[in-house]
């Protein structure tokens, strides 16, 4: 009986006739390759982006070394500009690569996805150069932003097809290419033009630029094959369009909220009144997005891919198991990084970034929940509730507002307080996802889609 339950949950299929030592056997073997293949490229994708965030941890030391901390400060929010921005360029269409293994489907979302971004970098370019024209912003500074939008644009498209499809060496490698280009850009630039602001912008431009040349390249069969004159059509778009109507309803306002809450400290250094302590705070975000970055990067991409690839019958069962991995390795890892930089503090005295392992320690709670939420909202795109994570990450954000004007300033009691908001903000998306993420042998095969038509 037990042998006969097991079999049933290994997705046997029912009134089988009993198995055999060898047919058992055989059984287990015809998967060993496939976990095997799954592991490598976890580990593998692992060791690249290590690699690829230590190269660029040396560069961002070297640089803050030789900058002053208010061009950090004004580097960090163009950075977050730029990511924010480019999460709505597609629309978070990308979502759609996961729903199922079809590669029809995810053809007809690619493009519909590749159509979309086109127009919206359109429009931003428009909008930018209004701004230049009038003297909002400066040319030079609209020029890069724009050009940055576009390669974090790219990326965000072909690192979700590669993810859908499994190519997780093409991800790690255009990281590392990124992490190893970009530096050398930056200290360049900064003996050319000197440590300025724009020389920072520069470099970014360019390091994502040359991330998403490579990618193109390195994806380039699969794309074409993605994107054949032959299979564009406006009626396809058009119906494509009304199929997921209620992916940029749903999932864009959570993306966008959620992003806004990673950033909304970044956004509040120019009105900081403590300046050196506000350049510790961008500093200090700066240099812990390399292990929350490194956490979501090598995550997301296998559990999406593990998601798409199993059963529907099974998703949700690893969704939670997943889940409770993901809040216990960030937890772990961020008080790791908090311990170290005590442990380093006295390296720093007498310097102009004194007190900045403080800062870190204190902003580790505050990452522990942006590191778990990245690969978390993706889980629950599957869900035929989304708007669920609006509410949630719309709550989080009032109530992250309502604690800086709590306490009107910068200071460590406030950033203890966003540590705070932070982890709760995870804790109810893990328990979301727990209770109520759809069993998807039960839910429509367009997940969110159909949930808007029953509307």
């Amino acid at each position: 009986m037990a042998a006969h339950v097991t079999m049933e949950r290994a997705l046997l299929p029912h009134g089988r006739p009993a198995l055999t030592l060898a047919a058992g056997r055989r059984f287990v073997a015809a998967r060993v390759p496939a976990l095997r293949s799954s592991f490598g490229s976890a580990v593998l994708l692992g060791l690249r982006f290590v690699q690829a965030r230590l190269i660029s941890v040396w560069g961002l030391i070297i640089a803050a070394a030789l900058c002053p901390p208010f061009v950090f400060a004004a580097f960090a929010v163009f950075s977050a500009a730029a990511n924010f921005v480019s999460i709505a360029s597609l629309l978070r269409l990308e979502a759609v690569f996961f729903q199922n293994s079809d590669r029809a489907r995810l053809g007809l979302a690619f493009r519909l996805a590749a159509a979309v971004g086109l127009a919206f970098l359109t429009i931003a370019a428009v909008v930018l150069t209004g701004l230049a024209v009038i003297g909002w912003v400066a040319p030079a500074v609209a020029f890069f932003f724009l050009v940055s939008l576009a390669a974090r644009s790219v990326l965000r498209l072909l690192w979700s097809e590669a993810t859908a499809e499994g190519d997780f060496r093409a991800i790690g490698n255009s990281n590392v290419v990124q992490a190893v280009v970009q530096p050398i850009i930056m200290l360049v630039l900064i003996g050319i033009f000197g440590p300025k602001a724009l020389t920072l912008f520069m470099a970014d431009a360019l390091g994502h630029v040359l991330a998403a040349i490579y990618l193109l390249r390195r994806r380039r069969e699969a794309v074409a094959a993605l994107v054949r004159p032959a299979l564009w059509s406006r009626q396809s778009l058009v119906q494509a369009a009304f199929r997921w109507r209620d992916a940029p309803h749903a999932l864009l306002p959570s993306a966008l909220l959620a992003y806004g809450f990673a950033i909304a400290p970044l956004l509040a250094l120019p009105y900081a009144s403590n300046t050196v302590l506000a350049a510790q705070v961008a500093l200090s975000m700066r240099l812990l997005d390399v292990p929350s970055q490194m956490f979501g990067t090598v995550s997301t991409p296998l559990v999406l891919n593990r998601l798409r690839a199993h059963a529907v019958a099974r998703r949700r069962f690893w969704a939670r198991i997943m889940t409770l991995g993901l809040v216990v390795g960030a937890t772990i890892l961020f008080s790791a990084v908090a311990g170290a930089a005590l442990v380093a503090d006295h390296w720093l005295v007498g310097t102009k970034w004194q007190d900045l392992s403080e800062v870190v320690a204190l902003l580790a709670a505050f990452y522990i929940g942006i590191a778990v939420l990245g690969p978390l909202q993706e889980v629950a795109t599957l869900s035929r509730q989304p708007f669920w994570q609006v509410a949630i990450n719309g709550v989080a954000l009032v109530a992250l507002v309502a604690a800086m004007a709590w306490f009107r300033a910068l200071s460590p009691e406030l950033l203890l307080t966003i540590g705070a908001i932070s982890i709760l903000r995870t804790l109810m998306h893990a328990v979301f996802i727990w209770l109520h993420l759809d069993d998807p042998a039960e839910a429509p095969s367009d997940g969110f889609a159909a949930s808007g038509a029953a509307r």
